[in-house]
């Protein structure tokens, strides 16, 4: 499910979105959280393909988490850290990153705020935890219909409305 987001968020027909980047939050297992970081402006090396990206996915957990705040260049466009959402969402902000939230039962919406860059939260197949949703209070929370969509279909629809503008 992970691999297949990332696909999506990443990679056209014919090479890859430069200005998508994907922050995937690992909370399952043993020891501390850790992000795994796709920089679609210099990715290199990974083919657009679910096992391919899955086969980076497994080879990063298998590495020390490295400090909260610190990124770890794994390869060409991938790197890794410690820390959660709420270090992701703080990170977004001091960036200038508008953060907005996908939920089923959010704000209707058609057209994407025009800024100059927006960070999308989605969770998988699971809605966001307790801990998760207290970090992102007071955020903006767009639906993008009354069903649960899988992540992958969320980022497809959002790349179509985000190509509009």
């Amino acid at each position: 499910m992970l691999a297949r987001a990332v696909n999506t968020a990443l990679f056209v027909s014919h090479g890859v979105r430069e200005n998508s980047h994907v922050i995937l939050h690992l909370l399952g297992g043993q020891g501390p959280i850790r992000r795994v970081w796709f920089d679609g402006s210099e990715i290199a090396g990974v083919r657009p393909d679910e096992r391919s990206i899955a086969g980076q996915i497994r080879s990063i957990i298998k590495k020390p988490v490295p400090p909260i705040g610190h990124y770890e260049v794994i390869t060409d466009g991938i790197s890794h850290s410690g820390g959660g959402l709420g270090q992701t969402v703080s990170e977004w902000r001091s960036s200038g990153i508008f953060p907005i939230v996908l939920d089923a039962v959010g704000e209707p919406q058609t057209v994407i705020p025009r800024t100059s860059s927006v960070g999308f939260v989605l969770s998988d197949d699971l809605p966001l935890s307790v801990s998760d949703l207290e970090h992102l209070d007071g955020m903006e929370r767009v639906s993008l219909g009354d069903s649960w969509l899988q992540g992958h279909s969320c980022i497809s629809v959002l790349h179509y409305l985000m190509d509009q503008m």
